[in-house]
């Protein structure tokens, strides 16, 4: 009726949530319909984030209540700042949809339209935290005590309390994190979103190939190098399990260290950040830091039994914003109990060693170790594309192509690799959550 009165009516450019897993799949492996109704209450809208996660009903259940939490319940930061320290958070990793889905959620919650223009427009309280919002998105082990005493002590101008810093520092990691989902997983703008829409009638002639989608020379021989990919991680599975070699804590340390400062090339550079997201971000080229080889000024090593979530996070988030560590507790258990007991074409699997290898190596990659866990099971789980991945999403999730995407698991079902991609996002999460509340620890004492 529209098009017919002269309006020109805007079309929605993508076929399905993201780039990397075309639509029809995601009909196919998704059955639970109450979890979008669900997210189509809390959200108003379901967006390409719920329908990628609903693969996973159980976690996308947990996610939303917390995202709720953090961004719309009582807590210690207006509405508004809530949403525009998730801005700046997105924007540090170049994610115009996150910009852009929180920006609409600053303005909805009465947020002044200038702030989005630039960061000298917001107030100055909201500004003092952009050296944090910097380390927390790319080296998490620098924060220290004195990061902590400058928004928050006495005389600090303007002074954070130790509730509002919490609530802003969670906001951020969980924006952080997401960001890895959102390029992890391929999302495409939103409907709405700039580059989400166009005004020109679709072509009658056949769509050209997304350029995500790589083009396969020979389909059969890649069928059959991933199945005997599956294989071999089958019995390195089983052979790990069995295996009851004792090793030194000397040689744990060694193998720790190794897969620290492994070379894991992640270079593939994109053009640069769209203006939208440009002039919310300070410092642009501040960006993850691989771990010096061991003697070479590493940082040193957080050892997961001298601060760990278990023991020491999740009781002083609680405390200080209640309820919340709750929240992430859940989040965190969901996604590390998470199984459906098949890998690729087998059923009746058991998957823990390969979700324990991934924690721990994205855990090891931002340098916690865990005296009882033996990294040489990474290097025999984790094969290299698989890691290039890993690698890529945790600390550089605005570099993730389709091809990286594809190349990993190329037997698997785009669910599995969902699946990994969770994992990545929340151990990333707890990481640099750890790291922050050590510094807030340490400042209480």
């Amino acid at each position: 009726m529209m098009s017919e009165q002269g309006v020109a009516v805007p079309r929605a450019l993508a076929s399905g949530p993201s780039a990397f897993i075309p639509a029809k799949q995601m009909l196919k492996e998704e059955s639970d319909q109450d979890i979008l109704i669900e997210s189509f209450l809390s959200l108003g809208r379901v967006d390409h984030i719920a329908m990628v996660m609903a693969l996973h009903p159980a976690y996308l259940s947990c996610f939303l209540r917390t995202q709720h939490a953090l961004l719309e319940l009582d807590g210690p930061l207006p509405r508004h700042w809530r949403h525009y320290i998730a801005v700046m958070a997105a924007a540090r990793h170049q994610c115009p949809y996150l910009v852009q889905q929180h920006s609409a959620g600053f303005l909805q919650a009465g947020g002044e339209e200038s702030w989005l223009s630039g960061l000298e427009h917001a107030p100055t309280k909201l500004r003092s935290l952009q050296t944090l919002n910097k380390l927390l998105a790319h080296r998490p082990w620098l924060i220290t005590l004195q990061h902590i005493q400058e928004l928050v002590c006495p005389g600090a101008e303007p002074r954070w309390s130790l509730a509002e810093l919490i609530h802003a520092v969670v906001l951020m990691a969980h924006a952080h994190s997401l960001c890895s989902f959102v390029w992890g997983c391929g999302l495409n703008p939103e409907p709405d979103h700039i580059g989400g829409y166009t005004f020109q009638p679709p072509s009658p002639s056949h769509l050209p190939r997304s350029p995500h989608s790589p083009a396969h020379e020979d389909g059969r021989q890649e069928l059959v190098d991933g199945a005997m990919e599956v294989e071999v991680l089958m019995k390195r599975m089983v052979e790990l399990q069995q295996q009851e070699e004792e090793c030194t804590q000397e040689e744990m340390v060694t193998r720790f260290e190794r897969e620290r400062s492994e070379s894991i090339p992640t270079a593939v550079v994109r053009g640069a950040p769209p203006d939208l997201v440009l002039h919310l971000v300070e410092e642009p080229e501040f960006r993850y830091e691989d771990f010096a080889p061991r003697g070479e000024q590493a940082p040193p090593t957080m050892r997961a039994q001298d601060y760990s979530w278990e023991d020491h996070g999740f009781s002083l988030v609680n405390r200080l914003l209640p309820d919340m560590g709750q929240l992430l507790d859940e989040k965190f258990q969901v996604v590390s109990n998470l199984t459906y007991h098949r890998m690729a074409m087998h059923e009746g699997v058991d998957t823990h060693t390969l979700r324990k290898a991934l924690w721990n190596y994205i855990h090891c990659l931002y340098g916690i170790r865990y005296d009882d866990y033996d990294y040489g099971s990474v290097n025999v789980l984790l094969e290299r594309t698989l890691k290039v991945f890993v690698k890529t999403m945790a600390c550089h999730p605005e570099q993730t192509t389709a091809r990286i995407y594809h190349s990993f698991w190329r037997h698997f079902r785009h669910s599995e690799k969902v699946h990994a991609n969770l994992i990545v996002m929340e151990a990333r999460l707890q990481a640099a959550l750890l790291y922050t509340l050590r510094a807030i620890t340490h400042y209480m004492r």
